[in-house]
């Protein structure tokens, strides 16, 4: 008995498995959490570069007034890396890069920080309304610098993410800003007004 019970101690016929048993789940959710990073990282860069390309089309006059042709070739290069993304885009036209993201000038006669009380404003978007972004929602045109934005979301390719308490779904963000070509004279769009 008591050489069967030692013979049966160093046995080791069998322990492959058991540590094989153990390790797999760990390795199987490891190489699908690298293979998830890996394709998100991919996707990012690759919209990215749709992005920057589009954006170098979009300031040659060919595009200027075709927004829509330009949005349906970058979808049709993000389709081509994650095939079930919504896309949305967004854009702005300023007339020169330090406009981007600034406010509409105004002459703060009661040190209220706000536009108001018919205080006078320069209107640089043409929209005859103060606005806190002086862009307008364009392709612009000639000599206009441009922020183009696009956002593609998608879920994951592995569901397994909403075990370990991430999002299913990713937003993967682009923007760039390029200056339209000088095809033409700049548009003048300033004019003056007052605030409500």
């Amino acid at each position: 008995m008591k050489g069967g019970i030692r013979k049966l101690a160093a046995d080791e016929t069998g322990v492959t498995v058991v540590e094989f048993a153990l390790i797999a789940p760990v390795l199987a959710l490891t190489l699908m959490g690298l293979f998830d990073f890996s394709y998100n990282i991919y996707a990012e860069t690759m919209i990215e570069g749709a992005v920057q390309k589009a954006a170098r089309d979009s300031t040659i006059e060919t595009y200027a007034n075709s927004p829509a042709d330009l949005d349906g070739h970058v979808e049709h290069a993000v389709q081509q890396i994650v095939p079930r993304s919504d896309v949305v885009f967004s854009r702005s036209a300023y007339t020169d890069y330090a406009d981007i993201g600034r406010a509409e000038e105004f002459t703060d006669s009661n040190d209220d920080g706000i536009c108001n009380d018919g205080e006078p404003f320069v209107d640089a978007n043409g929209n005859n309304a103060w606005d806190t972004d002086r862009g307008t929602s364009t392709t612009g045109g000639a000599k206009d610098a441009v922020l183009y934005e696009v956002t593609a979301t998608y879920d994951r390719m592995f569901p397994l993410a909403g075990l370990l308490g991430f999002d299913n779904e990713v937003s993967v963000y682009a923007r760039t800003v390029l200056r339209n070509q000088p095809y033409d004279e700049q548009a003048a769009r300033r004019s003056v007004g007052n605030c409500p």
